[in-house]
């Protein structure tokens, strides 16, 4: 399977990037600064921006599915950090990215978004709701909803999966799905588990155009 890969040069993309590798995956990457993707068998590196719509043709030429794990960037992971973003850049690029994919008739799209977006806000913890409406943590969680709403209303066969506080664990931990709050997720999950989830995901039929929180069992 040939994937484009968003988002690589970040925390989670980075295990993506090397897991999908590892499983054999093609792996294209669009990123601003492709300097920072060590090339590797396997990986076609792109320079570009992913808000850029001719960029985004290069990229997913001959892909079968994408990933991204973009995200609403913020100079340090102080919660009232200024942003290195835009604060629509990931709806922006979805917009931009959806007709694409149904133009290259692109099999499957798996986004990383977060729980606390949308109807899961009701589900996170008191103090948690409190950053996202009171420091900049918020604008990532807004622009993630706007974008999970445009690859909702799309025909694309979408997977949306929002993972719950990440960790830095080296281990592939068994991981607990969520839907509608039930079973109800736990607050943790390691990164690598949350990026072996999502290259899982583009072959997992039972999880077209779904909305999984994912968490630590």
């Amino acid at each position: 399977m040939k994937i484009l890969l968003l988002g690589a040069t970040g925390r989670t993309g980075k295990l993506v990037l090397t897991i999908a590798l590892e499983k054999g995956y093609q792996v294209h990457c669009l990123a601003r600064k492709s300097e920072r993707i060590a090339q590797k068998d396997g990986l076609t590196i792109f320079e570009g921006d992913p808000n850029n719509k001719e960029d985004l043709y290069r990229a997913m030429a001959g892909c079968d599915g994408v990933i991204s794990v973009l995200n609403i960037s913020r100079k340090s992971d102080f919660p009232w950090s200024s942003l290195r973003t835009p604060k629509t850049y990931l709806s922006e690029v979805m917009a931009k990215l959806v007709p694409i994919a149904k133009e290259y008739n692109i099999k499957r799209i798996s986004i990383c978004s977060a729980w606390g977006v949308a109807e899961t806000k009701k589900d996170i913890p008191k103090w948690f709701k409190w950053f996202i409406d009171n420091s900049n943590i918020g604008i990532a969680y807004k622009d993630h909803e706007k974008q999970e709403k445009i690859i909702s209303n799309s025909n694309a066969n979408w997977t949306i999966v929002r993972p719950v506080g990440l960790t830095n664990s080296k281990r592939i931990e068994q991981v607990k799905e969520t839907f509608d709050n039930k079973p109800k997720p736990s607050i943790l999950i390691s990164r690598k588990s949350v990026a072996t989830y999502l290259l899982e995901s583009l072959e997992n039929d039972s999880l077209i155009k779904r909305k999984v929180v994912i968490s630590k069992e």
